[in-house]
């Protein structure tokens, strides 16, 4: 192979890359911003295109998920629990990304299916490990990224509560569910809420540095 073509073919497959690793962005963002609309069949649609595309995608800078886990989400989001169950065991088999959140939504699959014992499991699981992410998140990084998160303590609150009603076994499971889903749209919605609230911390950082006197 002469040097010419070698770099011809280097560059065709550098560019193939980036072709392909913009499209699967498009289409997940797409999705994203379709399942944060209430838009799930249109989410499911784009999510499978960018699993088919690149199934190893991850998706998030402090929170980083894998697009199975969206996929599972949005299965579950359109009725479709045992398509979202699916989903969501292959995003944790993947062990990509943090999996809290799959987990949640797995044990909400489990449990709308009718496996309650399992549902409850993975449920629990998943509350405890978000808030065990967000203590860690928030105290490990405190003086940077980390402050933006759940400042207030809304979603650590919100777990607390239930983690308390789930130890006393007298489960409401209506409620449970319905917590459940807040705490997984919940947690999605902090992480737009925390890169806009370093933003703007950042530019007035910047402005207040700008050497005028």
């Amino acid at each position: 192979m002469t040097t010419r073509l070698w770099l011809v073919l280097l560059c065709g497959s550098v560019l193939w890359s980036a072709c392909t690793s913009m499209r699967v962005g498009g289409e997940f963002q797409a999705g994203r911003q379709a399942l944060l609309r209430g838009n799930n069949e249109v989410a499911v649609a784009y999510f499978r295109s960018a699993a088919q595309i690149d199934p190893n995608y991850i998706y998030g800078t402090a929170l980083r998920q894998n697009v199975w886990s969206y996929l599972g989400r949005a299965e579950y989001a359109a009725g479709r629990f045992s398509e979202a169950r699916t989903a969501l065991q292959k995003s944790l088999l993947l062990e990509q990304g943090n999996q809290d959140v799959a987990r949640l939504y797995l044990g909400l699959a489990m449990t709308r299916n009718g496996d309650r014992e399992r549902g409850l499991r993975e449920i629990e699981s998943g509350m405890k490990g978000i808030h065990e992410w967000l203590e860690y998140i928030t105290e490990a990084h405190r003086f940077s990224f980390g402050q933006f998160w759940d400042p207030r303590r809304e979603i650590r609150s919100a777990i607390e509560s239930e983690l308390a009603m789930l130890s006393s076994k007298d489960i409401d499971w209506q409620k449970l569910i319905a917590n459940a889903e807040w705490l997984g749209k919940r947690v999605e919605e902090e992480s737009d809420l925390a890169r806009q609230d370093e933003r703007r911390a950042h530019d007035r950082d910047s402005e207040g540095n700008d050497g005028r006197p």
